[in-house]
C-alpha cells in the first residue's frame, strides 16, 4: 500500500465516521416528548457530535493531504467543488447549529417540570432545515468524491 492509498483509506474512514454519524443527530432529538428525554438526548447528541467533529476534521485534512500529494487534484472541478461545499457548510455545522443546541441545553437545564418548554421545541424545529442542508451537502460530497463527474 502506498502512502497515497493509505491516506485515501483514512479519508474514507473519516467520511464514514464524520459524515455518517452526522446523519444520526436529527433522530436523537426528533422523538423527544419530555424534559427528561430532552436532557438525555442532548447528552447523547454531544457524544455523537464528538465523532462528527473528529471525522470531519480528519476528512478535511486528509483531503488536503491528498491534494498536496497529487497536485493535479487542484485542477479538478469536483475536488475544488468538494472543498468549497465542505467549507460553506461549516458555517451551519460549526457556527449556527452549536449555538442553537447550546441554547436548547440552557433552556432545558433551567426548566422545572417534565413538559418540554415551548422555546425548546421551537429551536428543535429550527434545526430541521439546517440538518437538511448538512445532509444534502454530505450526499453531494460523497457523489463528487466517488463519481468525480467533472
Amino acid at each position: 500500500m502506498t502512502l497515497y492509498e493509505f491516506i485515501v483509506l483514512i479519508h474514507v474512514i473519516a467520511a464514514v465516521t464524520g459524515l455518517g454519524s452526522g446523519f444520526a443527530l436529527p433522530f436523537v432529538l426528533k422523538g423527544v416528548k419530555t424534559a427528561e428525554q430532552a436532557k438525555y438526548s442532548l447528552g447523547l447528541n454531544y457524544l455523537i457530535e464528538k465523532g462528527v467533529k473528529i471525522g470531519s476534521i480528519a476528512l478535511l485534512l486528509t483531503g488536503l493531504i491528498l491534494g498536496a500529494l497529487n497536485t493535479s487534484l487542484f485542477t479538478e472541478v469536483w475536488y475544488i467543488s468538494s472543498i468549497i461545499i465542505y467549507l460553506a457548510v461549516q458555517v451551519v455545522a460549526a457556527g449556527i447549529m452549536p449555538k442553537k443546541i447550546k441554547r436548547m441545553e440552557e433552556i432545558i437545564n433551567a426548566h422545572n417540570g417534565n413538559e418540554l418548554p415551548e422555546e425548546f421545541t421551537k429551536i428543535n424545529l429550527e434545526l430541521k432545515p439546517l440538518n437538511a442542508i448538512l445532509h444534502t451537502a454530505a450526499v453531494l460530497l460523497i457523489i463528487l468524491m466517488v463519481l468525480k463527474p467533472f
